[in-house]
């Protein structure tokens, strides 16, 4: 049964926070008067990330107490986190991303990352969260210095957003330029590794280089590390980690993709992807050297080529839900039998030359469609644009039931949900 709440946004623009705490500042400051401050401490940490900025303005203790660092450390611990969906539209250094909390349907506006005059029309990245940090990894993106101007080419870039002062700051670059590419973090190690990829951008149906490294990036060192790499080439591929932090080692899944390629009529350039998947064994952040190769996911025949695929994390389980978006349906992947077997389906169709956003959120399925909608323009009321609504149906796959949500859009503009790219992140 889908239950549908009434619609209602508001957009803002978060104010920078500066990482001071009440405490270090002054302690004749009082957070709310009549009461000590460490229960008004409590008491303020349980509201949502998405009002922090309304709030700051209230007075001063307000202001540094919803931006000293430790905010973060107590929401943890209480288990009152926000979770929120990223949302980056387009090249995230020409339109700014947003941030949009479910739970009250408010929009954050995030500042665009830092632009490079010279490339442009970045694609295919990774955008990964640990703690209060977002990376965004890689890409294809077309280079002015390169010839041909119009031949895209991948990225070795890396950026994080840090949420304690909201801003950018670049990292260093990865070994490999690659877009399309396996990804996952290891938050208990602080490391995150990349695996394959290569140089397609959206606007080339079947195109571009691949690749085989796998790099492992440790955030304390910001240093990039070559590992083994792949058996054969593979971009276009989907990561994931297996093992739930309890146990001594854990496994990095590199799922499907393309690797060769081959033409029709010799013009055509056609892709030839892959049925299986590799896994490599970790321990502490690290791999054992050899990749261990699973079977055919699919049999002759049948769907060759993977969907959408997120990862629903269960502390309870070695192996996490892995589930994959396959046009209206959805299929969960079980490892015993290395097939995709049909999960449910999603109550409402996207809309004719339209597609899903797929994410996992909070231990549920975010299945996303931005309806259009045209507002008629008039010589009066020139402030009107194209507008829409972002509409959400969510799964949970423990209760098996569905809902579903809706939020008028910030953006200004129709957006392509097929190339957006989305990431969860809990503050």
């Amino acid at each position: 049964m889908i239950e549908s709440p009434p619609s209602r946004s508001h957009v803002r623009t978060c104010s920078p926070p500066q990482p001071l705490s009440v405490s270090a500042t002054d302690q004749t400051l009082t957070l709310i008067p009549g009461l000590p401050n460490d229960v008004a401490t409590l008491i303020l940490s349980f509201v949502p990330y998405s009002h922090h900025g309304r709030l700051k303005p209230t007075c001063k203790s307000w202001r540094l107490f919803f931006s000293s660092k430790s905010l973060i450390s107590v929401r943890q611990h209480h288990r009152r986190l926000s979770h929120l969906v990223c949302i980056f539209p387009q090249d995230p250094s020409l339109a700014s991303p947003f941030l949009f909390d479910p739970q009250s349907l408010a929009w954050c506006l995030l500042p665009p990352m830092p632009c490079n005059p010279q490339v442009y029309g970045l694609c295919n990245f990774n955008s990964v969260s640990i703690g209060p940090y977002l990376y965004v990894l890689g890409g294809s993106l077309f280079d002015t210095r390169s010839f041909p101007i119009d031949r895209p080419s991948p990225t070795s870039s890396t950026f994080r957003f840090n949420f304690y002062d909201f801003s950018w700051e670049p990292l260093a670059p990865m070994l490999s330029p690659r877009g399309s590419f396996a990804c996952v973090a290891l938050p208990d190690s602080n490391q995150i590794l990349v695996a394959g990829g290569g140089s397609r951008h959206t606007m080339f149906a079947a195109a571009g280089s691949r690749i085989a490294s796998v790099e492992r990036y440790d955030i304390g060192k910001d240093e990039w590390v070559a590992m083994d790499g792949l058996p054969r080439f593979r971009a276009g591929c989907v990561g994931f980690l297996v093992g739930n932090g309890k146990e001594d080692s854990s496994e990095f899944w590199v799922m499907g993709g393309y690797g060769a390629s081959r033409t029709i009529s010799g013009v055509f350039p056609v892709d030839e992807y892959y049925r299986d998947a590799v896994v490599m064994k970790l321990k502490n952040g690290s791999g054992d050297g050899t990749w261990r190769e699973v079977g055919d996911m699919w049999g002759e025949g049948e769907r060759m080529r993977i969907g959408k695929i997120v990862v629903v994390e269960d502390d309870n389980q070695w192996c996490p839900g892995v589930f994959m978006l396959d046009g209206n349906d959805i299929l969960r992947y079980d490892v015993s039998s290395n097939r995709w077997i049909f999960e449910s389906r999603v109550p409402r169709k996207a809309p004719h030359n339209s597609s899903f956003g797929f994410v996992a959120l909070d231990r549920e399925l975010y299945v996303m469609t931005h309806l259009n909608v045209d507002l008629t323009e008039t010589r009066r009321n020139r402030h009107h644009k194209k507008a829409g609504t972002l509409y959400i149906q969510i799964y949970h796959p423990k209760k098996k039931t569905w809902r579903s949500l809706s939020s008028k859009s910030p953006f200004n503009y129709p957006l392509d949900i097929n190339t957006v790219v989305l990431s969860s992140i809990s503050l």
